[in-house]
């Protein structure tokens, strides 16, 4: 299991870092709305006599320059804590980045509700108001290292917080990849590619490939292939204490992708080797939150109100 995560009060938040997407998209709030809200946290936050720091990108693409700002090396060994404004996919960058750091995030969500940035802009300060003063819910989610090897050595090493994800180059056919598991042969696959995930990317490109859902505490890792030849070859979910190995046996122009990020082409022979990170990410919410709440809200299972009012 998780470790369990430790209680809140005012004095755990004396320096608080402010993050945002870099680039806004066309459908989401502008800049300028953006960084009104940003402006709207900051100086709600000095007034309670707290430290301010934007990390420099945000300060930069937003025009905060009358704010400290700092990069995010220096802010993982100062912050107490980071909001982080955006959608899910903000939050999964910043977080990959302060894992090492143990800096907890809270998330502000632009438009619609996310899995991992749950308050939405409307909500923000009354909500912040009370997290600052104690009133949170905290949970730890895991990450996962992957490391691309050729002949030996190592070519990539980084950190997922969704997934790993190994797929066939866009035109051409299936690849071929064999699997072990804790140095146990698990099977030899051809498919579109597999997704290595953790629980909480069990709510991403694992559930449209027919992954299923992990409760973010559960301590597991998800194994979902994508369009596989056999249709015997099925999700499994494997202890949080596996190695996996995934070798490329066959397949033209296949690569590997962690978190939809980083990405790297592979050859016949190329090694994908997975685990659980020793880092972990601690997520605030505020008080009373519930992944089921927010899995009924993404996922639309308040259709009938009758059925939950006939279970209270």
């Amino acid at each position: 299991m998780l470790p369990t995560s430790h209680s809140y009060t005012p004095s755990s938040f004396q320096t608080i870092a402010i993050f945002a997407k870099q680039k806004p998209s066309e459908t989401a709030h502008s800049a300028d709305d953006i960084a009104h809200s940003l402006t709207q946290i900051a100086d709600f936050l000095k007034e309670t006599g707290r430290r301010v720091v934007f990390g420099t990108q945000t300060a930069d693409r937003f025009h905060l320059d009358h704010y400290e700002s700092m990069d995010l090396a220096d802010i993982g060994e100062l912050a107490d804590v980071a909001i982080v404004v955006g959608g899910d996919g903000t939050m999964l960058g910043i977080a990959r980045q302060l894992a090492p750091y143990n800096v907890p995030l809270i998330g502000i969500n632009q438009g619609r509700l996310g899995f991992i940035t749950d308050i939405s802009l409307d909500d923000m300060m009354p909500l912040l108001q009370e997290m600052l003063s104690g009133k949170v819910s905290s949970e730890k989610r895991s990450l996962l290292q992957g490391t691309l090897e050729r002949d030996g050595s190592v070519m990539h090493h980084t950190l997922a917080f969704n997934d790993v994800v190994l797929s066939r180059g866009s035109g051409s056919g299936m690849v071929e990849l064999c699997v072990h598991v804790d140095g146990h042969y698990m099977y030899n696959q051809r498919s579109d590619g597999l997704i290595v995930a953790t629980p909480t990317g069990s709510t991403a490109y694992s559930l449209s490939a027919g992954g299923p859902l992990l409760h973010p505490s559960l301590s597991g890792i998800v194994l979902v292939p994508i369009a596989p030849h056999a249709l015997s070859n099925r999700p499994i979910v494997v202890p949080e204490s596996s190695e996996i190995v995934i070798e490329v046996v066959g397949g033209r122009d296949s690569n590997v992708n962690f978190d939809m990020q980083s990405v790297a082409r592979l050859q016949q022979g190329d090694r994908i080797i997975v685990k659980s990170s020793e880092h972990t990410i601690t997520f605030l919410h505020p008080e009373g939150w519930s992944y089921y709440d927010t899995l009924r809200e993404k996922l639309h299972w308040n259709e009938y109100p009758s059925v939950q009012g006939r279970l209270k």
